[in-house]
């Protein structure tokens, strides 16, 4: 999971929740769930929470998987050469990339999403389709999983996005075990 400064917090801390409760309570499905910074230091939220890395871009352990949260974050990266061409270079080694809310818009900007289905927050629809025309945005899916890369739309449709990896590695009753542990039964009380 990458953080950064302006990283909208549930958008990290969602998924983090479901993802490191299943690679700790379930060792023997062979998972490990970690944080990098680009630098590997402490980074501040888009509502100031302080949010720890365990690594830095350059000294983490190879992905299998990598989760770029979205956030008010987001909009620097999306003209910021280094971070593009890291995004584009990690893709090459990266099996599967995955993203959260407006994480969709910064691949996007990377060429990551020319031609694939995909979505975001649902006020960046138009930013996503802006970017990128040729992709294929679903504006009703609270994820999009295109084989390889997987796009959440906002906020909380990343903790959706994380059950969907579980079933995806360790199968769909793994994923129930992990929800109902964590009590993610979806019915807003408004």
């Amino acid at each position: 999971m990458l953080v950064f400064d302006g990283v909208e917090e549930l958008d990290a801390v969602g998924p983090w929740e479901v993802l490191s409760h299943w690679t700790q309570q379930y060792p023997e499905d062979g998972w490990n769930a970690f944080c990098l910074s680009a630098d590997g230091a402490p980074v501040v939220g888009a509502k100031s929470l302080v949010l720890g890395a365990h690594h830095s871009i350059d000294d983490a352990p190879p992905l299998d998987v990598l989760i770029h949260p979205g956030g008010p974050g987001t909009r620097p990266m999306l003209h910021d050469p280094d971070h593009l061409d890291w995004v584009r270079t990690t893709r090459k080694s990266v099996p599967l990339m995955a993203s959260v809310c407006t994480g969709s818009l910064v691949y996007a900007a990377a060429g990551l999403l020319t031609g694939r289905r995909a979505t975001t927050h649902w006020a960046s629809l138009n930013l996503l389709s802006e970017i990128d025309p040729t992709i294929i945005t679903d504006v009703a899916a609270r994820f999009v999983d295109d084989g390889d890369l997987i796009t959440s739309a906002g906020v909380s449709a990343g903790i959706d996005m994380a059950l969907h990896l579980i079933a995806r590695f360790a199968g769909v009753e793994r994923a129930r075990e992990v929800r109902r542990y964590i009590q993610y039964d979806p019915m807003p009380p408004i």
